[in-house]
Order: C-alpha cells, then sequence, then structure tokens
C-alpha cells in the first residue's frame, strides 16, 4: 500500500491573493475558478493591470501638476528660506536614493525566490516525463516481447514437439497467457501525449524565465544607474546630470508601473490555480486520462488502491505459470528432444527479462513518485514563485514612489542651482573673494605686465611708509619679479609668492625685508619717468 498523502496547504498569501474580486471589462462579476481559456477570466486578469495602468496615469498627472506648480510658481525668499529649501531638496533626493536601494535589494530577492520556483516546477516537470517515459519503454517493450519474440520461439517448438499432444498443449497455454500479459499491458494508459504537453510546457516556461529574470536584472540596473546619476548631480552641482536623471527617471517610472500591473496580474493568476490545483487538473485531463488515474495520482490516498493493480497481477501471474511449464519443458521434454532445448532457454531467458520489466513497471505506477513530483511542482510555484512575484510587486511600488520622489526634487533643485548662478552674477567681476573671479583667473592667469605693490617714496621710512603707488605699471619683466620674491624666501613666516591672479590681500611685510627690497632698489635702479622723484 503507498504510504500517507503529504498533504498540500496553500499558504495565507495564496488565500488572500484569491480573495482578491475579480471583475471584468464592463465592471461584472467574473467567477475566480483559474480558467485561463475562459475569456471573462482573462479579462478579469487584464481588468488588474488596467488599474495599475490608472494608478499610472494618475501619478503622472500628479507630477505634471507639480512640475507647472514649480515653474510658474515664483518667490522671492530670503537666504534662511532657500538654505532650507537647499536642505530639503538634498535630503528629499537622498531618501529617495535609499528607497530606491531598499526596492531593488527587495527585488533581487524576489526574483531569486521566483527563479528558484520557476525551476523547481520544470525538474518536477521533467521528473514526471522521465517517469512517464519508462512507463512507456516498458509496456512497448514487454509488449514486443510477448508477441514478437516468444511468439516466433513457441512457433518453432510445436514443430519440434508435433508428436507429443501434451508438450503442444503446453506451448498452446503458454501462448494463451503471453496473450494475456498483452491484453493487460494495452490496457495501461499510454503517456505519450501526456509528455509531450509536459515537455513543451517545460520548454516554454523555461524561456519565458528566462528572459524574465534577465528583464528583472536590467531594471535593476536602470534603476540603480539613475540613483547614482540623481546623486552624483545633486553632489556635483551638475545640470547635466541633472537632466539626465530626469530624462531616464521618467521611462524608468513607466517601466516600473507596468512591471507591478505584470506581476499583479500573475500573482492573482497562479494563486487561483494554487487554491485548488487538483479540479484545474482534473478537468484538463478529462478527455487524455480516466478520472480514476487521475484522482490516484492527485491524492495518492491509502483508502483508494491503484488503478493497475488488477493488470500488474496478472501479469504476475501469467509469466509464473509460463516459467513453471518452462522448467517442467526443460525437465522432460529435452531428454527426449534435445533440439528444443536452445529454444526453451531462450524463452526462460525473455520471461527473466519480462519479470525484471514487471517489477520497474509496478515501481513506476505507484502514486508515491509522481504524487511527491507534483507537491514539489505546487510547493515551487505557490510558495517560492508567488512569494517571489509579490517582493517583485513591491519593488515596483517602491521604485515607482522613488523616482516620483526623485523627478518632483529634480525642478527644485534645478531652480536652486540657477538662483545661486544668479547670485554670483550679481557680485563684481573684478572683486577677488569673488568663486568665479578665482575660477576666471585660475583658468586665464595673467601673461602680459605685472601690476608693482611697492614704493620707494622714502629709504629710511618705518614700516608703514610702503604705500602702493597709484595705479603705477611696472615694466619690469616676470623673471625680475621672481627673483626679487626669492629673496624673502628666508622667513618662512611673511609671504613670498606673487600676489597676481591670487585674490587675496596684500602681505604684511618685515623690517628686515624692506630694508633688503630698498637694498636691490637701489642696486638696480630703475626708470619710474617723473612719478618718483629721488
Amino acid at each position: 500500500m503507498p504510504a500517507a498523502r503529504v498533504e498540500y496547504v496553500a499558504p495565507w498569501w495564496v488565500v488572500w491573493l484569491h480573495s482578491v474580486p475579480h471583475l471584468g471589462l464592463r465592471l461584472q462579476r467574473v467567477d475566480s475558478t483559474f480558467n485561463p481559456r475562459n475569456e471573462s477570466y482573462q479579462e478579469s486578469l487584464l481588468f488588474l493591470g488596467l488599474v495599475a495602468a490608472a494608478c499610472l496615469g494618475l501619478n503622472l498627472i500628479f507630477l505634471v501638476a507639480y512640475l507647472v506648480c514649480v515653474c510658474c510658481c515664483r518667490r522671492d525668499d530670503t537666504v534662511q528660506t532657500k538654505r532650507r529649501n537647499s536642505c530639503w531638496v538634498t535630503w528629499t533626493a537622498v531618501v529617495a536614493g535609499l528607497v530606491c536601494c531598499a526596492a531593488v535589494g527587495v527585488g533581487f530577492y524576489g526574483n531569486s525566490e521566483t527563479n528558484d520556483g520557476v525551476y523547481q516546477l520544470i525538474y518536477s516537470l521533467d521528473n514526471a516525463n522521465h517517469t512517464f517515459s519508462g512507463i512507456d519503454t516498458l509496456v512497448s517493450g514487454t509488449t514486443q516481447t510477448m508477441k514478437v519474440d516468444l511468439e516466433q520461439h513457441l512457433a518453432r517448438l510445436s514443430e519440434v514437439l508435433a508428436t507429443r499432444g501434451d508438450y503442444v498443449q503446453t506451448l498452446k497455454f503458454m501462448q494463451q497467457m503471453a496473450s494475456n500479459v498483452a491484453v493487460q499491458l494495452s490496457g495501461l494508459p499510454v503517456w505519450r501525449e501526456v509528455t509531450a504537453q509536459l515537455t513543451e510546457l517545460a520548454d516554454q516556461t523555461g524561456y519565458v524565465e528566462h528572459y524574465r529574470w534577465l528583464s528583472y536584472l536590467l531594471l535593476f540596473i536602470l534603476d540603480l544607474v539613475i540613483s547614482l546619476i540623481a546623486c552624483l548631480g545633486l553632489a556635483k552641482r551638475s545640470r547635466c546630470l541633472l537632466a539626465s536623471m530626469l530624462c531616464c527617471g521618467l521611462p524608468a517610472l513607466l517601466l516600473s508601473w507596468t512591471s507591478l500591473a505584470a506581476d499583479t496580474a500573475a500573482a492573482v493568476g497562479t494563486s487561483d490555480f494554487c487554491v485548488a490545483p487538483d479540479t484545474f487538473i482534473l478537468n484538463i485531463t478529462e478527455g487524455q486520462l480516466s478520472t480514476e488515474v487521475t484522482r490516484y495520482y492527485l491524492y495518492c490516498s491509502q483508502s483508494v488502491s491503484s488503478p493497475f493493480q488488477q493488470a500488474l497481477t496478472i501479469f504476475q501471474r501469467s509469466l509464473t505459470a509460463m516459467q513453471i511449464q518452462v522448467v517442467g519443458l526443460l525437465q522432460f521434454a529435452v531428454p527426449l528432444f534435445p533440439t528444443a532445448e536452445k529454444d526453451l532457454l531462450r524463452i526462460q531467458l525473455l520471461l527473466n527479462s519480462s519479470e525484471s520489466s514487471l517489477h520497474q513497471l509496478t515501481a513506476l505506477l505507484d502514486c508515491r513518485g509522481l504524487h511527491k513530483d507534483y507537491l514539489d511542482a505546487l510547493a515551487g510555484v505557490c510558495y517560492d514563485g508567488i512569494e517571489g512575484v509579490l517582493y517583485l510587486g513591491l519593488f515596483s511600488l517602491l521604485a515607482a514612489l522613488a523616482f516620483s520622489t526623485m523627478i518632483c526634487a529634480g525642478p527644485r533643485a534645478w531652480k536652486h542651482f540657477a538662483t545661486r548662478d544668479r547670485d554670483y552674477d550679481d557680485i563684481d567681476d573684478d572683486d577677488p573673494f569673488n568663486p568665479q573671479a578665482r575660477r576666471i583667473a585660475a583658468h586665464n592667469p595673467p601673461r602680459g605686465q605685472l601690476h608693482s605693490f611697492c614704493s620707494y617714496s622714502s629709504g629710511l621710512g618705518s614700516q608703514t611708509s610702503l604705500q602702493p603707488p597709484a595705479q603705477t605699471i611696472s615694466n619690469a619683466p616676470v623673471s625680475e619679479y621672481m627673483n626679487q620674491a626669492v629673496l624673502f624666501g628666508g622667513n618662512p613666516r611673511y609671504e613670498n609668492m606673487p600676489l597676481i591672479g591670487r585674490g587675496s590681500p596684500p602681505p604684511t611685510y618685515s623690517p628686515s625685508m624692506r630694508a633688503t627690497y630698498l637694498s636691490v632698489a637701489d642696486e638696480r635702479p630703475w626708470n619710474y619717468g617723473n612719478e618718483f622723484p629721488a
């Protein structure tokens, strides 16, 4: 007797998803029984996808309204308000990026769970196909042995033992037993069509799953790249990166809602199957297999006997009877007819081979192996598969929320960048403390005449007597100016670098520096015209 059936219990999320209202396109109630060939049931799953599409439309309307308000409303905020707005935009983008990264993590887990469940289904289908193929091979091989090989040997023995009527009756009895075996084997179900359908289902499932897994992987990478671009754009205050984020964020938002629609329809449809899988399988196999055989494999209960028990019993008894007759002929007929020994030994080998095939066939027809494959397939689809799809739906929802937030924060950041640039434009370009002036001076250093900031009006004045001449231009070459700067390198506490292009206030000179500078000036008199009389 087969072992007790391991009961399949639908998980709570399957029951919850199955309780989702099933509505047609005309909002009429549809039966939630899994029936993918029914147009009304297909419309109910399509309606769930349209609900996600409606949510996408509302999301886009909200984004358009928000962007119009941000672009059209102009407010003259104070400095503190601008700082608060800038901080709000930054933290909003950071939180959105973290939410997107968390969504990608959830999506990776869900994608892996779904992939594991689908491949567990494919593995179970392959095992069932192997079992069905083995049954068909054993049945066809044993039938070939009984109808062809055994008949040939019995025909030759009938010619050899024709003079003994009792031996001829024994051979006819064996021929009748072989016919009984062939009849019983012909009554077993042929699994060729079932095997072909399961093979096609496994191939199609594996093909779809491969591209589904790859598509989600590319979507995860796209979401991470967009989040990285958003963070870099805010950190570097780059309008180019910010514009790239806005351009890529909208397609990512559309893909998120599209994946959510597909995940919702797939989860609800699969849950409808997982609530009552036995009923669907009984209906779909009604024209191919008998209900008794299907129930035997679906439930595998001790209270239900095997529908193949009678055929296998007759098979076993027929083989035993033929083996007994062969042993008797070997014992009594061979001494009288030595030429019959060869055919009798061949028949004995065929019967032993058929008995081995009988044991294998009995094991393959037992419900425990196929029922285990059935439970494994249900576990892969209804537990890991649907759980992974739910996590993928959560990923899509979080990603849509994160990208909506990024798109809302993008124009705010763009507006803040523009305001900051206008504030810099209001500063005088000649102001040495203007950051833009410093950047321009750094990229375009002066190469012409150098300004002299030192006066020679007095040779014995104090430190405060060094006054810069009014708009005096020195014609000294750059090398002489740098030579003079090197003279002041002995004391590291004072400035010894040229001040041109630095945008900093004049340095403080020590008395020793002043004396050294004047001594050099006396040794190398420069002609300044009439501006500085001796």
